[in-house]
């Protein structure tokens, strides 16, 4: 019968329209279904003029009252049993009962003992089921809100995790709590696809508990996609109960809802249990608000999957390139170099990085990234000298659509694509003033703000700086800003040119060479004494570059499997401007600046061995100094040839 039909009836019998507006408005503020039932009931008795009345269930062929006003010592079960058979008011034995007009009563019956109207008493009983369905509706919406507001505030903390592992516990502690439940357990397919993988498990070693992938009510749920209850109180249903995993785990299992997890797909890719509800056994609505904790659990799940997916991947490529990375050498000023490259890796603070071209400024920033707690972040390289003055600022700080002829659209500078990792400037002395003026207020903001834009964007860009340059020199020039060298300046770090370097001449050359050689498909060949010389006395103006492009061509185009001296195809690079004797200087002059750096060069090709100078330009050690002496140079530092 129709709510509309049923209102009918309880207008037409004498005071039933006022009791239906009185319980109504009680629905409307009653704070719980215990106090409404009280007051209901204690109108309805004024309203039928009875002594008493009560609200009884029948259950599985129990009776109880659920709500008393005044009368039920000893109830008529037979009467009950009929009233609740034939689904109509029913009298007998000075009593009068009538089931409640509500969907799902369960059995809930309303009896007095007064002889009244059987059709006013069951109206006026409608009148109570139909308040009664008001309150439970607003019980149920209020319980839903609060339920939603809950999901809402849990699923921003789960999308926040980055790890499957943490994220399964926060759910499975979130939905106990909010369920009511001991125990929540969520059950994916392991990678065979063979068995399921349940977490968090209590009581069990390393936190995860294995079944086959069909078992019990998970792998039931899984199979059919279709979410499944056990009642405490229902034995068939209590068989399908795996007792295997409860002797395993020390636990008993009374009551289980399990709902299947689906993705956006519409694939059952789990499932999520609930066992034993503090309480009773689990209610359609605890079904309802499990199955839509379990699709938001999905989503997160999903989501924390892909992202340690990617985290997986990024860090696989930071260690290989960071195993790409090498510095080779064993050298007193290397050795010392790669325990200041550890200490000021895990820190940040700026570093500048200075040495001649081709000494491996480039490397030793990577070494600083890969070594720190970026390194599973990027690291940028931008050449300062490779981009003209015009675009730089953009370059680094970014622009906005419009900002400049060529604008057309936004984009990021190098500042915003390194946040959070490491940003390398290469070559810093060649950027214009202006560009250092900016790059010095983003330095002390750590903020950054697009060309034609005016919003300042945070940026958290590790720098390191490299050049080849004398920035000290430029200072005095005018062509460098002195503060900006202070704050470059924190941490210092000079790379010896390869000619000072000894014998990491020759362990970088049977790197690099054995390196090509596996590209060229063939042998590593050997390198003879007399090579081995010339390689150590070469002055290598283009240092580790010149020596890694010279073993490539050595790699390539030789054959055999010696490298002999014939086989070194030096590069005679220009010769620098500093050491060309102006044209302006008289003879005299000309003669002794010539004479000063021909002996200079010799000396630091022979990396200051004296005797061994002094040999190449074919003099004895005693006439060397007395020439240097001569030309005003200064007396020497001892030598370690030890003759």
């Amino acid at each position: 019968m129709s709510f509309e039909v049923q209102s009918e009836r309880i207008a037409a019998v004498p005071g039933g329209a006022e009791l239906l507006v009185q319980l109504i408005n009680l629905s409307l503020d009653a704070p719980n279904e215990s106090d409404f039932l009280a007051t209901a009931l204690d109108l309805f008795r004024k309203t039928v003029n009875s002594k008493g009345v009560v609200l009884v269930r029948g259950v599985k062929g129990q009776w109880r009252i659920i709500a008393n006003s005044g009368s039920g010592d000893s109830l008529p079960v037979e009467l009950l049993s009929e009233t609740l058979d034939s689904e109509k008011c029913q009298q007998s034995e000075g009593w009068t009962a009538a089931p409640l007009f509500r969907p799902n009563s369960l059995g809930k019956l309303v009896a007095c003992d007064a002889s009244v109207d059987p059709d006013i008493f069951d109206a006026l009983t409608a009148a109570v089921g139909l308040a009664l369905i008001a309150l439970e509706r607003r019980f149920q919406q209020q319980r839903r809100a609060d339920r939603l507001e809950a999901i809402l505030d849990m699923t921003v903390h789960w999308n926040q995790s980055r790890e499957t592992d943490l994220l399964l516990e926060k759910i499975a502690l979130a939905s106990t709590r909010l369920l009511r439940a001991e125990r929540a357990t969520i059950f994916l397919p392991d990678t065979s696809n063979s068995s399921l993988i349940g977490k968090p498990a209590l009581g069990v070693d390393g936190g995860e508990l294995r079944i086959p992938i069909n078992a019990g009510v998970v792998g039931q749920v899984l199979k059919t996609g279709k979410a499944a209850r056990i009642d405490e109180d229902v034995s068939a249903e209590q068989q399908q109960i795996n007792r295997a995993v409860d002797e395993q785990l020390g636990f008993q299992t009374r009551t289980i809802l399990c709902v299947p997890m689906t993705n956006s797909a519409g694939k059952t890719i789990g499932a999520f249990e609930l066992i034993n509800r503090q309480k009773g056994s689990f209610s359609d609505e605890d079904e309802a608000a499990l199955t839509e904790l379990a699709a938001h659990a999905t989503v997160a799940i999903d989501n924390t999957q892909h992202v340690e997916k990617l985290v997986s991947s990024k860090r696989t490529v930071a260690a290989q390139a960071a195993n790409l990375v090498q510095m080779i050498g064993k050298c007193p000023e290397i050795e010392k170099l790669k325990k200041t490259i550890q200490r000021v890796a895990g820190t940040d603070l700026l570093v500048l990085i200075t040495g001649e071209n081709g000494t491996g400024k480039e490397v030793v920033a990577q070494m600083i990234h890969y070594l720190s707690q970026r390194r599973d972040e990027i690291l940028v390289a931008v050449n300062c000298a490779a981009i003209s003055e015009n675009l730089l600022e953009s370059e680094l700080f970014g622009h906005e659509k419009g900002a400049f002829t060529d604008a057309h659209q936004k984009r990021e500078g190098k500042f915003e694509l390194a946040n959070n990792g490491t940003l390398f400037l290469d070559e810093i002395g060649d950027m214009s003033l202006d560009g250092q003026s900016k790059l010095l207020r983003v330095l002390e903001e750590k903020k950054v703000v697009h060309v034609g834009g005016s919003l300042p964007i945070p940026t958290d860009a590790r720098v390191i700086a490299a050049t080849n340059q004398d920035l000290a020199d430029l200072i005095s020039q005018r062509k460098f800003r002195q503060d900006l060298y202070f704050r470059l300046n924190v941490v210092t770090i000079e790379l010896p040119p390869l000619r000072q370097r000894g014998d990491d001449i020759l362990l970088l050359a049977e790197h690099f060479l054995g390196n090509f050689c596996i590209k060229a498909r063939r042998d590593t060949p050997a390198f003879s004494a007399a090579a081995r010389k010339e390689l150590l006395s070469h002055r290598w103006p283009g240092n580790i570059r010149e020596l890694r492009n010279m073993m490539e061509r050595l790699a390539f185009l030789t054959d055999g499997q010696k490298i002999d001296a014939n086989d070194l195809d030096f590069v005679n690079a220009p010769t620098n401007h500093e050491n060309v004797v102006p044209m302006d200087l008289p003879l005299t002059e000309a003669t002794k600046q010539f004479q000063v750096d021909y002996i200079a060069r010799h000396i630091d090709r022979s990396r200051g061995n004296m005797t061994n100078a002094a040999t190449k330009m074919g003099l004895h050690r005693s006439n060397l100094y007395r020439k240097m002496k001569q030309l005003g140079m200064g007396e020497p530092d001892e030598d370690s040839s030890g003759d």
